[in-house]
């Protein structure tokens, strides 16, 4: 007799608290593997596939694809101990205790489980994909067995397609979700039958082009309307209103800046700096040739030279402040955060070990974190951990702002667009590449000598390039 086995949605680390089904990835009856992804899901910082910790067969699935899920919450009912979805007959598969829809609020609710009898069985405790155990967890729920004779019967709600979408591609998805297209009703034009974003298009097109003639239809019949009709007065004017939950990245983003602005007392200081012989320095350093020749040196990669530079003669600002114990913590590496727009919102991939890495190096990260967040792959471990974080706000061709702190750092440096201006410049007026810099400082962790020595310091070599030699 196969033993039916209950596996919730785990903690995806970081204080994510719940996650939203991207796209299943087996169905009822489908044969799983210990370790084999099963479901993927959306959290607050990254799309992940969950592994299931059993190997058997899948006799119960909860959620559908969109609706979101808190963490404990029950996946997936695995039958284990049976080869085939043949192998379990209907009447040794214990029904579930609670429907789809009560477990999720059961979750919510914090409503204490039953006791379970310790139970083995061969799998892992693994969250993540690659970070998997050799045993399972001893205590599982017990679960009511339905009676010999009876028969589970699939609830009304079920998805109709139970089928695994044949989407790759992230952007294919979220085009759909944002179209109003079902994947499960297309048939693909891709190899194997992969829906492209051709396709999406194509249906959500159609869709459009029914949606108009209904809409042409309707405004034929409102022109032979009684003309009393016509002459009712009109009801009183009412407010529309278009509301959108804050959740996913965008409450995630809407918590931590509140955090930021309700814990911390921040200051900002700016100055402006002619950026022209950085400029000029970065075209001398492309444009080398032979075997000094290299990748190509991002703008950002320079200012983050200079970042972690002017950081290792300011260390204080390289900080976070223990508000349980009122203290001070200062630290030694620096994880460097930057801000990326991406059409998830605003995402804060991390740098790990900034201050060791040089100008090529720093570029050659940036590049591949800023790919992973565009398509939504960056792990929770990739969005976490920075020390202080580089806002380059001059991507939106603005040229100042006060950036909020992000929690639980001690400072952000902003950095506006490099335009053309009049400066005067030895003495005489000139057309030079400016650049307004700003520095946002947690006031608890220094003064403002500290911060304007740090920010005076990171304009000194954005126009001087040299002066950042003689610290090398």
């Amino acid at each position: 007799m196969a033993q039916v086995l209950e596996f919730k949605l785990p903690d995806l680390g970081e204080g994510l608290t719940e996650a939203e089904i991207v796209q299943w990835l087996v169905g009822v009856g489908d044969v799983v593997a210990v370790d084999q992804p099963v479901v993927e899901v959306e959290t607050a910082k990254a799309m992940v596939e969950v592994p299931c910790p059993y190997g058997g067969v899948v006799t119960a699935r909860f959620g559908d694809e969109g609706s979101e899920l808190p963490v404990g919450a029950p996946l997936l009912m695995v039958a284990v101990g049976a080869r085939s979805s043949s192998d379990v007959p209907l009447s040794d598969v214990p029904a579930p205790t609670s429907t789809a829809a009560e477990e999720p609020a059961k979750a919510r609710q914090g409503a204490p489980e039953k006791a379970g009898t310790a139970e083995k069985a061969e799998g892992s405790g693994n969250v993540l994909v690659g970070y998997g155990t050799t045993t399972a967890p001893t205590r599982r729920r017990r679960v009511r067995p339905a009676p010999l004779n009876s028969v589970p019967v699939a609830p009304e709600s079920a998805p109709r397609a139970q089928r695994p979408v044949p989407v790759i591609s992230p952007l294919v998805r979220k085009l759909a979700r944002d179209r109003g297209v079902d994947l499960r009703e297309l048939t693909g034009s891709g190899p194997d039958g992969l829906i492209l974003r051709g396709d999406v298009e194509n249906a959500a097109n159609a869709a459009g082009t029914g949606s108009a003639a209904s809409t042409a239809t309707a405004a034929n019949v409102a022109t032979v309307a009684p003309a009393a009709a016509e002459r009712a007065p009109a009801p009183a004017a009412t407010r529309q209103e278009h509301r959108t939950p804050l959740r996913g990245i965008r409450g995630a983003v809407a918590d931590k800046m509140s955090r930021s602005r309700r814990e911390i007392p921040d200051a900002t200081c700016w100055v402006d700096a002619d950026a022209t012989e950085l400029m000029h320095a970065r075209v001398a350093m492309n444009s080398a040739t032979g075997p000094s020749a290299g990748p190509k040196i991002s703008v950002l990669a320079l200012l983050a030279r200079i970042c972690t530079a002017a950081l290792a003669r300011y260390p204080e600002l390289n900080a976070t402040v223990d508000t349980e114990r009122r203290e001070l913590v200062r630290l030694d590496e620096v994880h460097l955060g930057f801000a990326a727009q991406t059409d998830r919102g605003l995402v804060v991939p991390v740098v790990r070990d900034a201050h060791a890495r040089g100008a090529e190096s720093l570029s050659a990260e940036f590049a591949r974190l800023t790919e992973a967040a565009r398509a939504g792959k960056l792990s929770p471990a990739e969005l976490t951990g920075g020390t202080f974080t580089l806002n380059n706000y001059g991507v939106f061709g603005v040229d100042g702002s006060t950036p909020i702190i992000n929690h639980p750092e001690a400072a952000m440096l902003g950095v506006g667009r490099i335009a053309a201006k009049p400066w005067v410049h030895e003495g005489e007026l000139a057309v030079r590449q400016v650049v307004q810099l700003s520095l946002t400082f947690d006031h608890r962790v220094c003064d403002g000598g500290t911060a304007g020595g740090f920010l005076r310091y990171v304009a000194d070599c954005v126009e001087q390039p040299a002066v950042l030699l003689r610290t090398l």
